[in-house]
């Protein structure tokens, strides 16, 4: 037999043992591949908390070694952040089907408005009343918009909340809205209405800094789907304001955004520009967003109202991503209905985010709510301390309204470790600056501020984060099942895990101010709704908002008023 026919039955024979598996590959393997150092395995294993046998660590040290010339290879091809990944989170998969109700919303009747001799006292005005003062001609939307913009040059740098002020484009806007006001086209109730935005949105022209050190020089050729939209409905982009960095908290990298209330405490984040600027007066609304609170903490603190609709319900096509399946834009508004307006103008199905979904919003702003059941849980209404006399009052208040009040309970589950799919999705958001090494330019650097939360994400498993996510579904199914015979549930803002719950759920909810912990201290109350159950949700909440009254207060020291003697 010649040299190559033996060969051959050798290779072959081979590949036999191989696949019948009498050797393995790497038995067969004529040289031994790289490994991992054993050491090393044992340390890794007591960071994630397992335990391997020595042998079993002998087994995976090639396999180990391979991986992470993988992740090297992965490295060098880190998209950018505007990249999503091919899988999308969709809560509406865990609910049964429903046809999205087709009826348009329907606004209630505002009183007559008159204009002010000094337009500045309009300053917290509703975004209903300077509609009204706009379409009859009384306001011209340029003044009002000067105005606003007066306002954000006194105020904005005292509370540092402004970070780059869109004047041009505002003013032009808003002259276009006065012509189209005057040949009689109505775009809407948005329409000449001044607004803000928080400083993830990306618009063509102006810096998007994202609120952090290293992107402050960003400008982004691109304009957010939410501000083309606003654009659309006429409404005029005054300012983008600050958040902080990153979206956690309220330092940026331009200072500390401060609470209208008290001046020296900060508004809390990360939409804490947009919950500033309304609070005290500096913009009608405001969009801001919302992954674990970002919405609710600076509208409860800053004692305004809140919309963080259903994932999904809003596009953020533009907007810088934090985590794809949690982050929710909303605006921040004076009034639950203000709220109602901004969110049918940016809510639908937009094709720059796949998450987004068709629904229907078939809001009454005048409707009785008599008859509606919402659930609570009764122990989050126990103790004696102000805060809880505060809810309960809220609970006599809507059994005055002629809403069912309904004990529940909520799901049990890990909601804290199930938190790390927000860590997990925000270190791959960012891995380009933790790569680099810039984000030793990040102001906070802390236990509890993204650069660390950056790093230590990358330790953990692919395997824990698809398990959270399995037991987010679970999640979800309970919640169904639980809110199946209620029009939502109510709670007070920080109860329990609820805050947390809800944001890995994906269900909307209205923050609302509901009292006063102290003469500078707003208190916020939540009512939660369904997915995609919006039009209920905010219909029952302003009911209780008319009813009340606690959104009319301001923060003394930006209130134009002339005070009573």
């Amino acid at each position: 037999m010649c040299l190559r026919g033996a060969l051959m039955i050798k290779w072959w024979l081979l590949v036999c043992l191989v696949l019948t598996g009498w050797v393995t590959a790497q038995e067969a393997s004529e040289q031994p591949r790289p490994a991992m150092p054993i050491d090393l395995l044992s340390a890794a294993e007591q960071v994630l908390g397992l335990r391997f046998s020595e042998s079993e660590r002998k087994l995976m040290a090639p396999s180990l070694h391979h991986q992470r010339e993988q992740f090297h290879a992965l490295r060098h091809h880190t998209p950018a952040n505007d990249e999503a990944p091919a899988l999308v989170f969709l809560p509406m998969a865990f609910e049964p089907p429903r046809r999205p109700d087709p009826t348009p919303p329907r606004w209630s009747s505002v009183p007559v408005v008159k204009r002010p001799d000094d337009l500045e006292q309009l300053a917290f005005a509703s975004v209903a009343e300077l509609g009204a003062l706009l379409r009859s001609g009384q306001v011209r939307s340029v003044e009002l918009t000067h105005m606003v913009l007066g306002r954000l040059k006194k105020h904005g740098p005292r509370l540092e909340a402004v970070v780059t002020l869109t004047e041009e484009r505002a003013l032009a806007a808003a002259q276009r809205a006065d012509q189209e006001l005057a040949a009689g086209l109505n775009r809407g109730p948005l329409h000449g209405i001044p607004y803000g935005v928080k400083d993830l949105f990306a618009v063509a022209g102006y810096p998007t800094t994202w609120g952090a050190k290293p992107y402050a020089d960003q400008v982004i050729d691109d304009t957010a789907t939410v501000v083309e939209k606003l654009d659309a409905a006429g409404a005029v982009l005054v300012a983008k304001l600050s958040l902080g960095a990153l979206a956690w908290g309220d330092v940026w990298f331009g200072g500390f955004t401060r609470n209208p209330w008290n001046l020296e405490e900060g508004s809390s984040g990360s939409s804490a520009g947009s919950a500033a600027a309304v609070s005290a007066g500096l913009v009608p609304f405001a969009l801001g967003t919302e992954t674990w609170g970002s919405i609710v903490s600076p509208a409860t603190r800053c004692g305004v109202t809140g919309l963080r609709p259903t994932f999904g319900a809003v596009s953020r096509g533009g907007s810088m991503a934090l985590s794809w399946s949690m982050d929710k834009v909303g605006p921040i508004t004076r009034t639950v209905e203000d709220a109602a307006m901004v969110f049918e103008v940016i809510r639908g199905v937009d094709r720059r985010d796949p998450a987004t979904v068709a629904t229907g919003f078939a809001y009454r702003g005048d409707a009785s709510v008599k008859g509606k059941r919402l659930g609570y849980v009764p122990a989050h209404f126990e103790g004696d301390k102000p805060a809880n006399a505060l809810d309960r009052a809220v609970l006599t208040q809507l059994k005055a309204l002629g809403i069912e009040l309904v004990p529940m309970d909520l799901p049990a589950m890990p909601l804290e470790a199930m938190s790390i799919i927000l860590s997990v999705e925000a270190a791959a958001a960012f891995e380009n600056l933790t790569l680099s090494g810039r984000d030793d330019e990040m102001v906070r650097q802390i236990e509890h501020a993204w650069p660390n939360v950056f790093r230590a994400a990358r330790l953990i498993p692919a395997i824990e984060y698809l398990q959270a996510n399995r037991l987010r579904g679970r999640l979800i199914a309970d919640m169904q099942r639980r809110l199946a015979d209620l029009d939502g549930y109510i709670t007070p803002s920080y109860a329990g895990d609820n805050l947390l719950l809800t944001n890995l759920s994906g269900h909307p909810c209205v923050v609302v101010p509901n009292g006063f912990l102290s003469d500078n201290k707003p208190y916020s109350f939540t009512f939660i709704g369904k997915l995609h159950g919006e039009a209920d949700m905010l219909r029952i909440a302003k009911a209780w908002q008319d009813a009340t009254g606690f959104h009319r207060r301001v923060p003394p020291v930006f209130d134009p008023k002339p005070k009573q003697p």
